[in-house]
């Protein structure tokens, strides 16, 4: 089963829901996509099927369906999972026995200003209890760095309103963390229905400076892979023994430290990637997660490394730059943006009108040609930025 829901349904995601007649949540958004009668499930039958436990797994593509969920499944364990791993507070709790020693603490947002931070463990990790793509997350050095996140986030806190709903994006409670030193990887996986987790896909998520949290680049390789598999399935062993996660798919975020320790990040529940940025899985080694979670499938990953010696898959965030004026802007130079890459998988336009990415670029790369991935780091994308064309969606 699934919900669709905005902001973003790949093709790749629609046709394996055709391809697999998978039972559909009957709303608006399914009806533009065309999703045929024989498949749509109207709230009552949908709601039914779970009172009666016949139709499992469910996944959403957005955590815009959420809202649902909590208004209409309370009955089912569905809205406390969600909790568990959306409150990243109560995730931290959930870690205590594995992680005794991290410190966090939970503050009202507006007591952040009164905080005195040089009396707080530097560096830190400032971050919305309730979030999503990285918005209100701060790395903390120091005093300045502080005073430039809370004057951001009373900036974010309107549109963030405008764009998501509370249950995803909450600027109530804010999160402060120790800062974990070490390279940062993305996991997509579900546990099946014994509860044991399957690993889709493993990307490592590059940042430009120390002091970068932004969402821009991840890859995978044969090598990150095979280097990263087996801790990985312990770490989430681990995580199962806390708590039933049976027939769950998620996106999990991690740092690893440079003595091999696996610190969690977060847990997103019930999807993977967002923005089906997932589909990277697909380009890189005929993996369709979709398909491998809704016919509980495993990976052999023997066969999907092979031949994929010295190859790179990435997916490149193209935002727009904070400073640019989006209502003086009428188009992006999406031709000029894609030559930018030696191969280009697929390219998959935005609005950037209403999130403020304008695109996702799945793109290939040999491991000797490093600098592509560099300029993706460093560039602002403001040669993309066209003021003399349509707005998006316009002919």
């Amino acid at each position: 089963m699934i919900i669709l829901e905005k902001p973003y349904v790949s093709d790749f995601l629609l046709q394996t829901v055709r391809d697999l007649g998978v039972a559909v949540l009957d709303n608006s958004t399914a009806r533009r996509l065309g999703v045929s009668d024989r498949q749509l499930r109207d709230e009552k039958t949908f709601i039914q099927a779970f009172e009666r436990g016949t139709e499992f797994p469910l996944y959403i593509n957005s955590e815009d369906a959420i809202p649902w969920i909590h208004a209409h499944l309370g009955f089912s364990r569905l809205p406390g999972r969600l909790d568990l791993f959306k409150d990243k507070a109560k995730f931290r709790d959930l870690l205590k026995p594995l992680y005794p020693d991290f410190w966090y603490n939970v503050v009202l947002a507006e007591e952040l200003a009164g905080l005195d931070i040089n009396a707080l463990p530097l560096p830190l990790i400032l971050k919305p209890v309730t979030g999503f793509l990285s918005l209100g997350v701060f790395k903390i050095s120091n005093s300045q760095e502080w005073a430039g996140a809370i004057d951001e986030i009373d900036g974010l806190i309107k549109r963030v309103r405008r764009q998501y709903p509370a249950e995803v994006v909450n600027f109530r409670k804010f999160l402060i963390e120790r800062y974990v030193q070490g390279e940062e990887y993305a996991i997509d996986a579900y546990f099946n229905a014994s509860g044991r987790p399957v690993i889709l896909n493993i990307l490592q998520h590059e940042f430009a400076t120390a002091a970068d949290v932004r969402d821009r680049l991840y890859y995978t390789s044969k090598g990150i892979i095979q280097g990263n598999l087996t801790r990985f399935q312990h770490f989430l062993d681990r995580i199962g023994e806390l708590t039933p996660l049976e027939n769950l798919p998620l996106h999990i975020e991690v740092r690893v430290t440079p003595t091999g320790e696996i610190y969690p990040i977060e847990f997103n529940p019930m999807r993977f990637a967002g923005w089906c940025t997932t589909d990277i899985a697909s380009y890189a080694y005929g993996i369709n997660v979709y398909e491998y979670f809704w016919q509980d499938k495993e990976p052999n990953w023997s066969e999907c490394l092979d031949g994929k010696e010295g190859k790179v898959y990435s997916i490149v965030v193209g935002d727009v730059p904070k400073e640019q004026r989006q209502e003086e802007m009428t188009g992006i130079d999406y031709e000029g943006f894609a030559s930018r890459f030696s191969k280009v998988l697929a390219l998959r336009k935005l609005d950037y009108r209403e999130y403020g990415l304008f695109a996702f670029a799945f793109i290939e790369t040999g491991e000797n040609r490093r600098q592509e991935l560099d300029w993706v780091q460093h560039t602002d994308y403001r040669e993309f930025m066209i003021h003399n064309e349509p707005r998006f969606g316009q002919k």
